[in-house]
């Protein structure tokens, strides 16, 4: 049998930062004010969510937790978006990205198997989840904001890398193929 562990966690996490940041770096820093819709973050704003979004697991996973609930959430979250909000530069941002991905994939590798089993009880005192499952969360939360950063790419007339790079092999096919 083939188990999908730390290692892989922390590889899958770093694929996934490395494109975020790829994102980043295609949109102009001009544009890191763009606003899409009425209360939705500004891009720059997004980016460092993103970057620091990490900080949420390992406070909950670096102390190992075993429940969520009676966690400060709220305090949590405001420490967060005081975070957030500083005002930043795009190579203040990428930085960010590169750093803290880099340091959580790090701290991602060197969890054992037994770890990742860990059974944490969510806020509401009946839902488990094991540690594993709850770190997955860290890479689908930033797929969906890179989602939403590779729709604003569009908006601001930037085709997204994965999209050029996916145009790249189809045309290679293509020729390849006459």
């Amino acid at each position: 049998m083939t188990s999908y562990g730390a290692k892989d966690l922390a590889s899958a996490f770093r694929t996934v930062r490395k494109n975020t940041i790829q994102v980043a770096e295609d949109i102009p820093e001009a544009r890191y004010g763009f606003v899409a819709a009425p209360d939705v973050r500004t891009v720059a704003r997004m980016l460092t969510h993103v970057a620091i979004a990490t900080r949420i697991w390992e406070e909950v996973h670096k102390k190992r937790l075993t429940t969520l609930v009676g966690f400060d959430f709220f305090g949590m979250m405001d420490r967060f978006n005081a975070e957030e909000a500083k005002t930043r530069s795009k190579l203040e941002i990428l930085d960010l990205l590169r750093t803290e991905g880099e340091q959580f994939a790090a701290w991602m590798e060197t969890l054992t198997p037994e770890i990742l089993a860990e059974t944490i009880t969510e806020p509401d005192g009946k839902t488990q989840k094991t540690r594993f499952e709850r770190l997955l969360g860290v890479k689908e939360h930033e797929m969906h904001h890179r989602a939403q950063l590779m729709l604003i790419e569009r908006q601001l007339g930037i085709v997204p890398h994965l999209t050029r790079q996916f145009n790249d092999r189809v045309a290679q096919m293509r020729a390849a193929r006459v």
